[in-house]
């Protein structure tokens, strides 16, 4: 405040003011200040650029809609589920594997199938040759789950499960492994990924047609219900929608424009939304854009709440929150430099947790360039254990509530998910955008964009357009795998196929046929046949000639 000259006359100044012509007159560096997702920044933020009801969109942790936190005591009452992402060769070699993290303080497994499992191929299929256990491990029948899960207590292990298309199967064949454990399925606790519509739109792994897939993952709704009440029946991804290349925003709205279809195909079914809800989960990827990310899960959870209980009518608040899991972004990993991964993760964590997440899983600095090593699987468990132990992010919940900046970015892209969800609307819903090329084309166009952005340099990634070395820098290890793995896993198959009963076989897979047609729960006839090792190609053979395969849209 300052007076003029004029007796009892008062000016105020304004500090804006002064701020911007400062600002005005201050000499910029030459780069891109706008989001990782191509939204522009303004330089400062202050009360004028956010819009809060401290009741409406920011309560308490554990007070509807969430958005600063799904439980009333966060981290203070329970740290979030340390998962790393497992799976390669044999079924018996990522046994091992499981065994070691869980040696290292991993308190959840998350299992990574190879390409032919996730494909709904048999290890022995000959399209199959030199895939298998290459990405992933290779589950072709019952008799592979039991060695996956030799001698990990099925009734006191949470176990996640990122398969799609065929992941009713394998379920089934996790079921079955538990019941030959002497487990009642009742108690085994977990998450299968099952979100199909995700598949058509960003990572193109599916066995059939949209409509009987989310037959099927109606069928898993009913059954786990009955069955299987604390296994989480779909984890609805917007991992794979953002790794193909789509902005935070779309990430956002896509993944839960998919929920939101999947709850209404529920009820559609005869299901009380209240029975089902509180068994979905969410599973999102953290990418660089540090605060970007913070604000895209606080969004989530606000939007999540609101539409479950306006929209829905669902009345009990489990089925209002949206529970996640968050893995660091694959994407952003590079092959120059890799050891500049290790600060990529762990930044790329560090934002999950504060903004909330309850499971969460790091990727290892070798991940460009091979399947981890045990040395950087280990690297990226402790990142976690660091943050949760040493970081002290854990002590308050939603650390950053209240900031001007995180709040605008929260309010920001919950603004556009609503844009995407009135398109998606307008073009009939999510399966006819699906059949007419919307989200892929959508995804298209913002990897292409960032892309470009990279070739310019206007976006910079450190070892690959700025600060890049011209020598080689140090060797690390590669993991390889043994093509003795393979041998092993396709023998292993051929010797089931010999001591089972043929018989049986086949009458359990006449009754999947009979169940595609009659509209019995294929869930059920899944279990059955796992137990008769019929394997996992020739059920999902069955559902390919009942129900057709997907013919996907073409796009410019």
């Amino acid at each position: 405040m300052s007076r003029n000259n004029d007796a009892g006359s008062v000016s105020v100044v304004d500090p804006r003011a002064i701020w911007e012509q400062a600002f005005r007159k201050a000499k910029l560096r030459d780069v891109d200040f706008s989001t990782l997702s191509g939204d522009e920044l303004q330089p400062v933020y202050g009360p004028d650029d956010v819009e809060l009801d401290e009741h409406a969109d920011l309560a308490l942790p554990g007070v509807f809609p969430y958005t600063r936190g799904i439980h009333p005591s966060m981290y203070r009452g329970r740290l979030w589920t340390m998962r790393q992402f497992a799976g390669f060769g044999a079924a018996h070699e990522t046994n091992q594997r499981f065994k070691f993290l869980l040696e290292h303080g991993q308190t959840g497994l998350s299992t990574a199938f190879d390409f032919p499992t996730l494909m709904g191929r048999d290890a022995d299929d000959p399209l199959c040759k030199g895939e298998v256990g290459q990405v992933g491990v290779a589950i072709s029948s019952l008799k592979d789950m039991e060695s996956l899960m030799q001698g990990i207590p099925m009734d006191q292990v949470s176990t996640s499960m990122t398969i799609n298309g065929p992941a009713p199967i394998v379920l089934a064949f996790y079921i079955a492994c538990a019941e030959k454990q002497g487990v009642d399925p009742k108690v085994i606790r977990g998450t299968v990924q099952n979100d199909i519509l995700k598949e058509y739109q960003a990572q193109h792994a599916w066995l059939v047609a949209p409509e009987p897939a989310l037959r099927m993952i109606t069928d898993v709704m009913a059954y786990c219900t009955e069955h299987v009440p604390n296994f989480n029946t779909i984890s609805i991804s917007g991992y794979h929608i953002r790794e193909a290349g789509s902005t935070a925003a779309q990430e956002l709205a896509f993944t839960l424009a998919n929920g939101m279809e999947y709850v209404r195909r529920g009820v559609a079914a005869g299901l009380d939304v209240d029975q089902f809800a509180p068994r979905l989960s969410f599973f999102f990827d953290s990418h660089l854009d540090f605060f970007e990310e913070i604000a895209k899960f606080r969004a989530a959870r606000r939007i999540w709440a609101r539409k479950m209980k306006n929209d829905f009518g669902a009345k009990d608040p489990r089925s209002w929150m949206c529970r996640f899991h968050t893995q660091t972004a694959g994407v952003s990993l590079t092959a120059q430099q890799p050891e500049n991964n290790i600060v990529r993760t762990a930044f790329e964590a560090l934002a999950a947790v504060l903004g909330g997440t309850q499971s969460l899983h790091t990727n290892s600095m070798d991940e460009t360039l091979s399947l981890p090593t045990e040395k950087a699987v280990k690297i990226a468990l402790r990142t976690q254990q660091i943050i949760a132990e040493e970081v002290e992010v854990a002590n308050v919940a939603d650390p950053l509530g209240g900031s001007w900046f995180v709040e605008s970015q929260t309010n920001r892209l919950e603004a556009e998910a609503e844009r995407y969800f009135e398109e998606i609307e307008q073009r009939g819903g999510v399966v006819p955008s699906i059949q007419a090329g919307y989200f892929q084309s959508e995804i298209h166009r913002s990897a292409v964009r960032y892309q470009r952005a990279v070739e310019r340099a206007q976006k910079r990634v450190v070892g690959v357009n700025c600060f890049v070395e011209d020598e080689a820098g140090p060797e690390i290890e590669i993991h390889r795998i043994d093509p003795a793995s393979e041998r092993h896993t396709v023998d292993s198959l051929r010797e089931l196929r010999e001591t089972r009963d043929a018989g049986q076989v086949q009458r359990e897979l006449d009754a999947v046929r009979a169940a595609c047609k009659d509209g019995g729960n294929l869930l059920e006839r899944f279990v059955a046949a796992a137990h008769a090792y019929c394997t996992l190609g020739e059920i999902a053979q069955v559902l390919r000639e009942e129900f057709g395969e997907f013919k996907e849209p073409k796009i410019l």
